[in-house]
């Protein structure tokens, strides 16, 4: 009898964190921020309490809900407030840029040179000259713009000297502007509604992403409620 009870709970916090995962998509199987880490953590270890819990396998039971319900909330605010999100995930942090490394912001991502190195060497790059920008991302990973002569397809194979580029900032998001990047670009929500319009569309609302280089390049994609 206690082996049946034992097989259906189990079978029990199985569908639970199933049905949780489903509800709250797949980033945590694909992608985890800090908030994600330690609840997937939480929500594994009573999992497994309610997995051999045969008494009150209640209480584990809704101590999953409840976390499973948090994750939900947080991730609906983060969409629906842009801004919200660097208080909840944290925020993309510039560990090099244009050969410069910045002390400061190693210490602010908690990572010393040796684990950037790393980094660096498991993404293929072994020589720090041929990257342009490096940004520490809030959910861990490093991301890398290479420079101009190392990107796929060496332009030094076919005489070129292409120009330099720079990452592109988000100054649109969910139909929502990003005033504090458009700031950080000496760019106003003037500038940016003239460009809209001239792009052909009414307002912001019609975009899902808009993309700025420090050219004043603008890219817009729009927003669709139906995948093609």
């Amino acid at each position: 009898m206690e082996i049946l009870k034992v097989i259906l709970s189990s079978l029990l916090s199985a569908f639970t964190i199933f049905i949780i995962a489903k509800i709250n998509g797949h980033k945590q199987m694909s992608q985890l921020d800090f908030f994600d880490y330690i609840t997937g953590i939480t929500m594994g270890s009573i999992a497994a309490e309610l997995a051999t819990e045969l008494e009150k396998p209640l209480k584990p039971l809704m101590a999953m809900i409840v976390y499973g319900f948090i994750t939900f909330i947080l991730t609906k605010i983060v969409i629906k407030f842009p801004n919200s999100r660097k208080y909840i995930n944290g925020t993309p942090t510039i560990i090099m840029n244009n050969g410069k490394l910045y002390r400061k912001n190693m210490k602010k991502a908690k990572i010393d040179l040796s684990e950037f190195m790393v980094m660096c060497r498991q993404q293929g790059y072994f020589n720090l000259e041929d990257i342009q920008t490096a940004v520490f991302e809030y959910n861990g990973q490093l991301t890398i713009l290479p420079t101009s002569k190392k990107r796929p397809l060496n332009p030094e194979d076919v005489k070129l000297s292409p120009e330099k580029e720079y990452i592109y900032t988000e100054v649109i998001m969910d139909g929502r502007i990003i005033d504090e990047n458009l700031k950080r670009l000496g760019l106003d929500t003037t500038w940016l509604h003239t460009q809209i319009k001239d792009q052909g569309y009414k307002n912001e609302k019609e975009i899902f992403l808009g993309l700025c280089d420090n050219n004043n390049k603008l890219s817009l994609y729009k927003t669709d409620n139906e995948l093609d």
